[in-house]
């Protein structure tokens, strides 16, 4: 009874935490150093179709200023931010010179408020919409510490000048490994518009937010601009997985990313001390377009290749990312045996496919969360209630469904028969 209770007990608690997604990491303790404050940069298209008069019956240049400005008094102390524009400078036809129309407007740092509003005030409907070159060089001016990282885009139209492809750029600094975070906001309802926003955010992790209105706009900047100070900092490390175990990075402790190709199977290691228990998610994003069924498997295997443990998840139809995660725990050694660390095995697979015509380089983002915890009750069989043995659970909640079942059933009977007999 008291091992089925510890299986229970266990099912449950490895349930709660991969519903919220990824098992978290340990809380930072006040000995740790101080990180970097958050940056974020707001980039602005400044192309001619701002001219539009069609936000609360002002043009979309004036909301977009009277938005920057709002947002400006708002900003938190801690957070640097600066401000880029795109097609800003250049009034021409010359589609190779608006092409490269993209600068820096204030620099990312601590806002001197009356200097940003005044750089804000001389902007005026210009030119192209170069926004992939204006997402690269939003990345460069966030670059140069570990700091929370976002990019706020606020445009009214798809990218002009077609090089480089806005969505390839996003999925670019997604495999850069910075943790770079890309929202856009669109001031337009069009389609493609919407369509190429959306594949920017979701390449990044980031979100898309159609405004029509000036209070919209200002609000959602805001509340981007909050999300940045609020977000906990944890940069993910590049690594890079194996095609076997033998061969595998062994990883310590913390986040990890990679890419996978459609199909791929990769490897990693971990060493887990007896009394300890591992601990492993993983996140594989759809960074562009693929087939509606998929599904991502993450297994705990024996270094001779005995399954221990595994976490799986799948889906139809249209989606951002997709999460699993699995736990295992390795029982104490007596005082007479081997304390050494055991090698785990982590071999991660997933089962997207893609259309023809899309591209299957990089590979999808991965993100890999590894800790290794102490287990206090670490009894041999523990590792029943993993994914890989789901039958105990499913028995558990069978049997109490049926008892549940049979007791309410009963009451019921008993109820009428005392109404009748009333």
């Amino acid at each position: 009874m008291i091992i089925k209770k510890r299986l229970v007990t266990g099912a449950a608690g490895l349930l709660a935490a991969l519903a919220c997604g990824l098992i978290l990491p340990p809380t930072a303790t006040a000995d740790e150093p101080s990180r970097p404050s958050p940056k974020v940069e707001l980039v602005l298209d400044v192309s001619g179709s701002m001219r539009a008069r069609d936000v609360d019956g002002a043009s979309r240049m004036s909301a977009a200023k009277q938005a920057f400005n709002e947002v400006l008094d708002a900003t938190p102390e801690e957070v640097r931010l600066g401000i880029r524009t795109l097609g800003a400078t250049y009034p021409g036809k010359d589609r190779k010179v608006g092409c490269q129309d993209s600068k820096q407007l204030y620099p990312v740092g601590h806002v001197d408020r009356t200097e940003a509003k005044a750089a804000v005030a001389t902007l005026r409907p210009t030119g192209w919409t170069p926004i992939g070159l204006a997402l690269r060089g939003a990345s460069k001016d966030l670059a140069g510490d570990d700091a929370t990282r976002r990019i706020v885009l606020i445009t009214d139209g798809e990218d002009s000048c077609g090089r480089p492809d806005p969505c390839d750029v996003a999925r670019e600094l997604a495999a850069d490994g910075t943790h770079l975070v890309v929202d856009t906001l669109g001031l337009t309802p069009d389609r493609k518009v919407r369509e190429q926003l959306s594949c920017i955010a979701e390449a990044t992790g980031g979100t898309y937010t159609a405004v029509q209105h000036t209070d919209e706009l200002s609000s959602r900047i805001k509340q981007l601009v909050r999300r940045t100070a609020e977000t906990p900092v944890q940069t993910p490390t590049g690594v890079q997985g194996a095609a076997q175990c033998a061969k595998a990075p062994e990883l310590g402790t913390g986040l990890y990313n990679d890419r996978e190709r459609f199909g791929e199977h990769r490897w990693y290691r971990m060493k887990v001390a007896p009394g300890k228990e591992l601990r492993a998610s993983v996140s594989v994003a759809a960074d562009r377009a693929v087939d509606p069924d998929y599904g991502v498997l993450l297994r705990a295997v024996t270094p001779g290749g005995r399954e221990l443990v595994r976490g799986s998840e799948a889906g139809s139809g249209r989606t951002d990312v997709i999460s699993t995660g699995l736990r295992y725990p390795v029982a104490d050694a007596d005082d007479d045996e081997d304390t050494t660390p055991r090698t785990v095995c982590l071999e991660l697979s997933q089962s997207f496919s893609a259309p023809a015509g899309v591209k299957r380089t990089p590979g999808l983002p991965v993100e890999l969360a590894v800790d290794v915890v102490d287990n206090d009750e670490p009894p041999a069989d523990v590792a029943a209630f993993g994914l890989g043995r789901g039958w105990v659970l499913l028995g558990v909640l069978a049997v109490t469904g049926l008892v549940a079942g049979l007791v309410w059933g009963w009451v019921a009977r008993w109820r009428i028969t005392v109404w009748r007999s009333n």
